[in-house]
């Protein structure tokens, strides 16, 4: 009854032993205004090669006019623009499902976040913009930890924020998206929309969108937003007149705060809770249904054998059981609440939304022991 929220517990203790272990690192952090923090070492990663261009593509070439129309933009200057952008077969590959029956392992996943290097990089982004972050908390409601946290995850707080031109990115995804996938007509539609915000976006703030890089998905700058989340949610932060998510920490902290708090962020509320089963009454077929949609209030969880204790009981609101699924080992669980759904609008996984979790957690907790 009690094994899945022991192996949970487990793995937060080793996320304090990982964190006060990381401390040990703490002198240069604390010092960051004086000396930058080191980097994580990087290996080279050699450029996508490119496929064929959409010069030629009578489908790209109309989308370009059907872009045009709907953002408002100079139709020329589109088909030249799209005309630029070329396959790149190792994004296609990228986004190809997994062969079927292949086993989640949330130890593993959890292994590249919740670790020295990135819990030390967080540490010296909150001690650089401590004040901001708190100012984000307070306007938002969106913790400190999880807006770190996202951060963190996403790109080591700017270390990593992607090698492959958004326009390839984008166009690949938007008339290439491998035909296996089992929803890849609504992805193609999606990147085809995404590709005509990013376009729009050049256009409004003036870049060369030819030039400009970020991940295999085209997502941007340090928070890695899509093109439609930095025309949604992103702000100017710092008041300077402009929205910049590559060079500004105060814009970047914003935008994340924003975008939770758009997608329904309760202040106050935390994001999980620990839970276990009673095995003469666990109904984990109905339990699961409906997937991390939070779903069930208290009374229905628990009478579906879902077990629950302390704060948990008196939570106002409703709730998801979680699975977090260990490769051949038994799955950890978690009661998500509706807090934890909103991270999983950011990336749709539970296993990123208790990654990012986590790692605010772990920065959250040298910063708070260091300063004392």
């Amino acid at each position: 009854m009690q094994m899945a929220h022991i192996r949970l517990s487990q793995c937060v203790a080793a996320t304090l032993m990982i964190a006060i272990s990381a401390i040990s690192f703490g002198t240069e952090a604390a010092n960051h205004s004086k000396k930058k923090p080191k980097r994580a070492k990087v290996v080279a990663q050699q450029p996508a090669l490119p496929g064929p261009s959409y010069a030629q593509r009578a489908d790209a070439m109309q989308a370009a006019q059907d872009m045009a129309l709907s953002q408002g933009l100079d139709p020329i200057w589109v088909r030249e623009t799209l005309a630029q952008a070329r396959y790149i077969p190792a994004i296609a590959k990228a986004v190809t499902p997994p062969p079927v029956g292949v086993p989640k392992n949330w130890a593993l996943y959890r292994s590249r976040f919740i670790e020295p290097i990135r819990i030390r990089a967080g540490v010296a982004f909150w001690r650089a913009h401590r004040d901001t972050l708190m100012r984000a908390e307070r306007q938002t409601g969106v913790p400190a930890d999880i807006i770190v946290g996202i951060i963190g995850v996403e790109t080591i707080y700017g270390q990593h924020t992607g090698n492959y031109r958004v326009l390839d990115a984008l166009a690949t995804l938007a008339f290439d998206f491998p035909t296996v996938h089992p929803r890849f007509e609504q992805r193609s539609a999606y990147f085809k929309g995404e590709l005509a915000q990013y376009l729009a976006l050049a256009q409004r703030n003036a870049f060369e969108p030819t030039t400009r890089l970020g991940s295999y998905a085209g997502a941007m700058g340090l928070p890695q937003f899509m093109p439609s989340s930095w025309a949604n949610y992103a702000v100017d932060f710092d008041d300077d007149g402009k929205i910049d998510l590559l060079n500004s920490p105060a814009d970047v902290i914003g935008s994340v705060a924003n975008y939770l708090k758009a997608f329904g962020w309760k202040t106050g509320m935390p994001t999980h809770y620990p839970v276990s089963f009673d095995p003469l009454t666990v109904n984990k077929e109905v339990l699961m249904a409906p997937d991390i949609l939070p779903t069930f209030v208290v009374d229905s969880f628990q009478a579906n054998g879902a077990v629950l204790a302390g704060d948990a009981l008196q939570h106002v609101g409703k709730l998801a059981l979680v699975e977090l699924q260990n490769g051949d080992a038994p799955a950890s669980y978690v009661a998500g609440t509706e807090n934890f759904y909103v991270i999983t609008r950011y990336n749709w996984s539970s296993y990123y939304a208790m990654a990012v979790i986590e790692l605010g957690q772990a920065v959250k907790s040298i910063v708070t022991l260091t300063d004392q």
